[in-house]
């Protein structure tokens, strides 16, 4: 595969990932670089693993985790997307120093449901010529710079739009999760 196609196949494992990290920058009252960097490099370590993951057991359990990736990333996807437009809606309930915690529990529930395609991305490796090294290395290093990315940019969009914008995330998390599920399921 050419390093066109891999990049191409990064930028869009990646996508997720940006979008997620935009809600978290959405979240945070003040920019806070080792989080921002906390962030990226979970998303990017993730979305580098579950393709090596997915080649490595390809030829034993393909079967049986494309039959569920789709429903994990879209269960994860909506319970995170449905708190964050409960802590917008419900307002007032993060303090400064709540608003800037970085739990180490969410950001990984959302580096898996993030890294769900990049699985599936890995499983399909196995079955064609892609130099796998490079491949998880260029799908790492793609997402941890779109991940910082979407920190810094949604910080900037937080704090013009508050609250309708941490909806905003919410609902985008829960439609990225309504995608894969529809991708999978053959309706999209």
């Amino acid at each position: 595969m050419s390093f066109l196609g891999l990049l191409a196949i990064a930028l869009g494992v990646s996508a997720d990932a940006f979008a997620v990290a935009l809600g978290k920058g959405l979240h945070m009252s003040r920019f806070d670089l080792r989080h921002a960097v906390a962030i990226a490099l979970t998303f990017g370590g993730f979305q580098a693993l579950m393709p090596l993951v997915g080649w490595v057991l390809a030829s034993q359990f393909a079967r049986y985790i494309t039959g569920v990736d789709h429903w994990i990333a879209f269960g994860l996807l909506l319970l995170i997307g449905l708190k964050m437009i409960w802590e917008a809606v419900r307002g007032g309930e993060d303090t400064d120093e709540d608003s800037d915690a970085l739990p180490v529990r969410e950001l990984l529930v959302l580096a898996v449901a993030t890294s769900i395609d990049a699985l599936a991305v890995g499983i399909s490796f196995a079955f064609l010529d892609v130099a796998v090294g490079w491949a998880v290395l260029l799908i790492g290093v793609c997402t941890a710079v779109l991940s910082f990315v979407g920190v810094l940019l949604g910080r900037r969009v937080g704090r013009r739009f508050g609250g309708p914008a941490e909806i905003a995330g919410g609902v985008i998390l829960i439609l990225i999760g309504t995608r894969v599920l529809l991708q999978h399921t053959g309706v999209l």
